[in-house]
């Protein structure tokens, strides 16, 4: 940690790589082992898990668990109460019939990764396993099951595609003409990324 972190008094922050400017407020835990960029900012109540790996400017808010094998790019957005998942046929590792799958991670660790500049809106579930592409965005309340390309808007359960956004998270529509009205970005700028 630097000078320039800032940990709240009431905050469990058991790591030692945590970058410049990033702030980690009440009550959230960060594991030793894991691992948080630069200029992140970490919500009330959220949860790094040894293992997890979150990159620079990420915005982490209330309630978000970031477990073992997620991997968050740079500059993306988790929203309050996102969940992430590791492991597609959960059981206790307790459980004695159960018990020689957890001793190998290979045998049940799904990594999830979350491309830069994503956005995950609030209550999302993300399934183990897959991708979520640069620059996408998932709607609040969303399942998302399968990977989502670079750029897509998507919605519901199970999460399906319902537009494209620019850089900047607006929708585009060829309603509005070829260039984002926010930044102007066009769909030529992005879909290289595809």
């Amino acid at each position: 940690m630097t000078d320039s972190t800032q940990v709240h008094p009431q905050a469990l922050v058991e790591c030692e790589t945590i970058g410049q400017g990033t702030r980690i407020w009440a009550f959230a835990h960060v594991m030793k082992g894991a691992t948080l960029g630069a200029d992140c900012n970490v919500g009330d109540h959220a949860f790094l898990e040894t293992g997890s790996r979150v990159g620079n400017n990420v915005t982490i808010k209330n309630h978000v668990c970031i477990w073992e094998g997620i991997i968050i790019e740079d500059e993306v957005f988790l929203g309050p109460h996102v969940v992430f998942t590791n492991d597609k046929y959960p059981r206790s590792p307790r459980m004695n019939r159960i018990a020689n799958r957890y001793q190998q991670k290979e045998t049940w660790l799904e990594s999830t990764v979350v491309k830069q500049g994503s956005s995950i809106g609030a209550n999302s579930t993300i399934m183990p396993g897959i991708t979520l592409g640069a620059y996408c965005m998932i709607a609040a309340g969303s399942i998302v099951t399968r990977n989502v390309e670079p750029h897509a808007l998507v919605a519901g359960s199970p999460a399906r595609r319902v537009g494209t956004v620019c850089f900047c998270g607006l929708k585009m529509s060829p309603q509005a003409g070829p260039a984002c009205p926010n930044c102007d970005a066009t769909i030529a700028d992005f879909m290289p990324l595809n």
